[in-house]
């Protein structure tokens, strides 16, 4: 085996295996977990305290407990997270950080008492109109609220010199997977869409320095390599998650590429680095202003559709491909506006809703298969 193959094979299996990563970095580092629910939380703030910022994006379970809690027409991101937390699995937390986007975290916010009474929660609210002085200001002192509360229930203490340091090691994690993105497009074959989520998936359990140095190490052999020729297409991927292993199989299996992705739990995570300027929370503040493109945060100009229309065109993809989450209502609100945008730019779009449970699989298999065939 080769060493890329053996790298990408290596994060792609601490991807797809979330608690034992957590529990081996838990191990290595010394450093305390502390849950992070989707989709922006504020890891910086997390790691300068000397934690271990985890990603809790849910996952394929069958629901026994969370019902008692949450309807059915609830996200399945949430429903597996205050599943997982009532079976146990989150125990091993310190606490959880619940960024309040939608109606559905306000109400995760309050169940999470109730549901998981181990694991103290942290609550965020992110500002309406990020991009005022206001809400700057706003922005960093919620900030500082989360990082009292986790001085407090982690007895540490959380300096400006540690978060300083903090954010030049996720600035750098957010160059690497950057370039990692660029270099992964130009060979598909060799990173599929199954491996190219896992590995990036792997980021939400890894210590991040250990990470970003395989990530550059990857890059690094992509780029000795020539550009390969692929027989298939190539789109750009948008939506809250693509984590249901059964679609990417499919993915792979109908010869779909993903040259670029909008979806909140990979790209959108790296998309933007942290100010220049004031403090470290100041610092993360612009960085939440500058945010956009995002159907979670409040955006007048509604830029989604052009940066969709400019990723297809950079990437040379040969369409858009909408992944959206079942019941998520930020994501539906946007779609029609920037269907229509998609539309009068002539880009093939595609559209289906997906939920972690994978219960469709089939019929988007054959759905994707006919966009393929549509398109060459």
């Amino acid at each position: 085996m080769s060493r890329i193959d053996e790298l990408l094979d290596f994060l792609a299996e601490k991807g797809k295996h979330p608690r034992a990563t957590i529990l081996e970095e838990v191990q290595r580092t010394g450093r305390r977990p502390v849950g992070c629910m989707p989709i922006y939380a504020p890891d910086e703030i997390v790691y300068a305290g000397g934690f271990l910022p985890v990603g809790l994006w849910g996952g394929d379970v069958e629901y026994e407990l969370s019902d008692r809690f949450l309807q059915s027409f609830t996200c399945s991101i949430m429903r597996a997270n205050i599943e997982l937390g009532m079976r146990g699995v989150y125990d091993m937390l310190t606490a959880v950080i619940i960024p309040v986007f939608c109606d559905t975290l306000k109400c995760i916010c309050d169940d999470w008492v109730a549901a998981v009474p181990a694991v103290p929660r942290i609550p965020i609210v992110y500002a309406q109109n990020r991009k005022t002085d206001a809400g700057k200001t706003y922005m960093a002192q919620e900030f500082n609220h989360v990082r009292t509360m986790l001085e407090t229930i982690g007895g540490v203490a959380i300096t400006e010199d540690s978060m300083m340091e903090a954010i030049g090691i996720y600035d750098d994690w957010t160059d690497a997977m950057q370039e990692f993105t660029k270099a992964a497009a130009q060979h598909p074959g060799l990173v599929s869409a199954e491996r190219r989520h896992y590995i990036i998936k792997a980021g939400f359990f890894m210590e991040k320095t250990r990470y970003t140095q395989y990530i550059r190490e990857i890059t690094e052999e992509l780029q000795k390599l020539p550009e390969s020729n692929y027989d298939g297409i190539r789109v750009v991927v948008t939506g809250v998650l693509l984590d249901a292993p059964e679609l990417l199989k499919t993915f792979d299996e109908t010869g779909i590429a993903i040259a670029a992705d909008d979806l909140a739990q990979e790209s959108r995570q790296f998309r933007v680095r942290n100010g220049t300027k004031g403090t470290a929370l100041q610092r993360m503040a612009e960085r939440v202003a500058n945010r956009d493109g995002c159907s979670f945060l409040y955006d007048c100009d509604k830029q989604k559709g052009p940066m969709l229309i400019n990723l297809v065109k950079e990437y040379q993809a040969d369409g858009l491909i909408v992944c959206m989450l079942k019941f998520c209502e930020a994501e539906e609100f946007d779609y029609p506006i920037y269907k229509t945008e998609c539309e009068q730019a002539d880009i093939p779009l595609l559209y289906f809703e997906i939920n972690q449970k994978a219960d469709s699989a089939e019929q988007i298999r054959t759905r994707l298969q006919s966009f393929r065939e549509m398109l060459t």
